[in-house]
């Protein structure tokens, strides 16, 4: 079998603070033994990717052109990246397409012309290599458009209910909850019987939740927000949250309403409740620091949530469980929405990356190379 020729964008950070994300020619050689080549037909740009795809450069004063994306990193940035100095970088976790290239393996080969869904890395591209142990096969009449999104937001959701269960948690608060990942949490916390507390911006995302059966909804807008969450809290008895914002006050003020209703009605200590707190913290929809005002006991934590390393930690038997449910519901509750889709070249032009960039909730974009 001879080399396969394809295209795939690529971001590369320069010492001198350039990002260059680019659309750039590359050649595959012929898979072996595990190995499957899949022609990319759909794959999601999520707040993961953007991370790597733009971080924080400023994105609104780079140069367009055909093709070409070149912004400034911010100094903290460059001096932080070092390691991805030079490296020009595929882009794309996830994605969906049919292989047509396999290694010798019967398992590469059982795949061959099959339509599959996957979470290799590199995805923004025509062509895309994986391990045949990473690919699941669509069921049929599944398209690359309802199986592009089968990974990254769908294996997110169910792991935070199951790392909900692996710290002896009982109940959950999450934000930037009008999300598609968000939406998905809903349905798999009402199906499952888990309280859940969902922090919105405004009233139409307010909607969008109560239409899908969500029961507690506060929005952070209102004037009335520390007293909804309150009422939310207390009614959840939620001491675990999950924050997609990163930035602000946000998690120090779900915290601190998590301890007043621990303390509602309990002995007075000067060292705050026994009540374990722990807020992890996903994504960085806001840049800016994170700011703890620690008036919330001494029972509490803060820290990060990276979805590879979870499952890890929660083991293959139940990562395994994840990966049946997501496929047996994908159409229903792990079904994603699209505001666009854009080709390879048109992701790169300035109207859609300002659109996508700006991480708006509930407003993903599919790139279809």
């Amino acid at each position: 079998m001879t080399d396969l020729q394809g295209q795939r964008i690529v971001s590369q950070l320069d010492s001198d603070g350039t990002l260059t994300v680019s659309l750039e020619d590359f050649t595959l050689p012929a898979p072996e033994g595990r190995q499957v080549v899949i022609k990319v037909e759909a794959t999601p740009i999520n707040p993961s990717d953007l991370g790597l795809l733009f971080g924080p450069a400023d994105v609104t004063n780079a140069e367009f052109s055909p093709g070409k994306i070149v912004a400034k990193m911010p100094e903290p940035a460059v001096r932080a990246m070092t390691a991805r100095h030079g490296a020009a970088m595929p882009v794309g976790n996830e994605g969906a397409g049919t292989v047509v290239a396999a290694g010798d393996a019967p398992e590469a080969q059982a795949l061959l012309g099959k339509r599959v869904t996957c979470f290799p890395g590199g995805m923004y591209a025509t062509l895309a290599v994986a391990d045949a142990a990473m690919c699941l096969e669509l069921p049929e009449g599944v398209s690359a458009e309802q199986g592009a999104s089968a990974f990254v937001n769908p294996l997110t959701a169910l792991s935070f209910t199951e790392t909900m269960r692996h710290l002896g948690h009982n109940a959950l608060v999450h934000t930037a909850a009008a999300s598609n990942l968000g939406q998905m949490l809903v349905k798999i916390c009402r199906a499952d019987g888990i309280p859940l507390v969902n922090i919105v911006r405004n009233d139409a995302q307010v909607a969008i939740l109560k239409d899908i059966g969500a029961e507690h909804v506060v929005d952070s807008s209102k004037d009335s927000f520390l007293d909804d969450l309150t009422v939310a809290i207390g009614a959840t008895k939620a001491t675990m949250a999950f924050d997609a914002i990163g930035g602000g006050k946000l998690v120090s003020q779900i915290m601190t309403v998590m301890e007043q209703v621990a303390n509602s009605g309990a002995a007075y200590s000067r060292y705050g409740s026994n009540s374990p707190k722990h807020a992890f913290i996903y994504g960085a929809l806001d840049l800016s620091p994170t700011v703890l005002t620690r008036n919330f006991g001494f029972s509490w934590d803060v820290s990060g949530w990276l979805l590879r390393p979870w499952m890890g930690k929660l083991g293959g038997e139940i990562v395994e469980k994840m990966r049946r449910r997501v496929m047996a519901e994908l159409t229903t509750t792990f079904a994603s929405s699209y505001k666009a889709q854009v080709t390879l070249q048109q992701a790169l032009t300035r109207e859609a990356a300002l659109d996508y960039n700006a991480r708006h909730t509930g407003e993903k974009y599919l790139i279809t190379p």
